[in-house]
């Protein structure tokens, strides 16, 4: 059976431990050979940036979140042993790891290292699909001969060389499309590699739950369910124009992926029409403190994927869904297109400021549209508000001093309270 080392990327037929370098990090799949497509996702990112940058937290728990926006961006594995997630309000993630660092992002950083992998990506292919800042799909279809090694090989290069130069750890998914490649590449964090062939697709998803669907969130968990729909085995059991009468497009596409089939492909090229992130409260609530430290949460990662693909936007929206299901929309034309955090945060919590009453709200999210390249934003302050260029370039500098000199070389005063 074909196997691979993935620390001197020896091939190989099967066994425990590589034959040459005697390491039992082995990848053995019959298929590992023959498989093209993948997702690359960078094992906690940007905990792991921080990590990587100040060896002092090498080995503690650590959040990156926090303020008076109180939700958990992201945690690094020892804090997600105890429990901690992201989205999770921040009080709760200290009521189950109390000994954390907790530090605010530093996306300037992120931005860096995360173009420094995408550049290792694009000496393998041009057919890349950025997710976000620090997952992407890689089509690495008919390159064998322009390498002299199969996709495989390449892949277990790229992430030794994200460990050799740039000290962080990504996790490879290998199949024979996008949607098992997601799937895999989630099997075996941090640092795995998995692979799911053609000739076990039935197999590996007949008892996996819906929720391995990306996309598929606790709302659309929640339908399925009433439906008595909770594995893929439970699918299969249904007729397509069923699924379609019940769910309407979506049931069509839970058929074929009900059955491994994924057609969609992987462009670097797709145009993009909109950005958007949301999330699903598992409780409806009206806590303000709890609403804007999502809010900005969302912000973050709309800003992620916007930075991840070089692009900007001139209109946030704001999308908010009451207990009772009805929906509200806002949206707002901005004076300078922007892919900032801040500058979508802000406008967001203005539409949101907007919306009369206090109800209880369900789901919250933030949009970016009528996108352009990044290198046309972002270039003028706001003459209503005087201070935002200044706030942006400050920001910046900050990024970059903190990306040089570690997190703690530059705080904010309320960061100190």
């Amino acid at each position: 059976m074909p196997a691979l080392c993935r620390d001197c990327l020896c091939q190989f037929e099967s066994g425990p431990r590589c034959p040459t370098c005697r390491s039992p990090r082995v990848m053995v799949h019959d298929e590992l050979f023959s498989l093209s497509i993948a997702h690359m996702d960078c094992d906690a990112f940007y905990a792991s940036v921080e990590k990587r940058d100040n060896p002092d937290l090498k080995d503690k728990p650590l959040i990156i979140g926090g303020g008076r926006r109180g939700v958990v961006s992201t945690a690094c594995y020892i804090a997600r042993i105890r429990g901690v997630r992201s989205a999770m309000p921040m009080f709760r993630a200290l009521e189950l790891c109390p000994d954390a660092v907790v530090i605010r992002p530093r996306m300037d950083a992120y931005v860096q290292v995360s173009r420094q992998i995408r550049t290792m990506m694009e000496e393998l292919t041009p057919a890349i699909e950025p997710l976000s800042l620090d997952e992407a799909f890689i089509d690495l279809t008919g390159t064998e001969r322009l390498h002299g090694a199969p996709p495989a090989v390449m892949l277990a290069r790229l992430t030794k060389r994200m460990r050799d130069e740039l000290g962080l750890t990504g996790s490879i998914g290998l199949s024979h499309n996008k949607f098992l490649a997601k799937v895999a590449s989630d099997l075996d964090k941090p640092h795995g590699f998995s692979v799911i062939g053609k000739a076990e697709t039935g197999d590996f998803l007949r008892n996996k739950p819906v929720g391995l669907i990306w996309g598929v969130g606790q709302a659309t968990r929640t339908a399925l369910e009433a439906a008595g729909i909770r594995t893929f085995s439970d699918l299969l059991r249904w007729e397509k124009p069923d699924l379609v009468a019940r769910f309407g497009a979506m049931g069509e596409r839970l058929w074929h992926l009900a059955r491994g089939q994924d057609k969609r492909r992987i462009s670097s090229s797709s145009p993009i029409k909109s950005i958007s992130n949301e999330t699903t409260f598992f409780e409806d609530t009206r806590d303000q403190d709890i609403l804007d430290g999502h809010l900005w949460r969302l912000s973050e990662k709309v800003s992620d994927r916007a930075k991840a693909r070089s692009i900007a936007g001139r209109v946030v929206t704001l999308k908010l869904k009451r207990a009772d299901h009805s929906l509200i929309s806002r949206r707002l034309a901005l004076r300078d297109a922007s892919q900032l955090t801040d500058t979508i945060y802000r406008t967001a919590r203005g539409l949101m400021d907007q919306v009369p009453g206090q109800a209880a709200y369900r789901l919250i999210g933030v949009g970016l549209s009528d996108l352009i390249p990044e290198k046309d934003a972002d270039r003028s302050g706001d003459l209503l508000d005087p201070q935002a260029s200044r706030r942006i370039g400050a920001e910046k500098a900050t990024d970059e001093i903190r990306a040089k000199y570690g997190p703690e070389a530059i705080l904010k005063g309320r960061a100190l309270r």
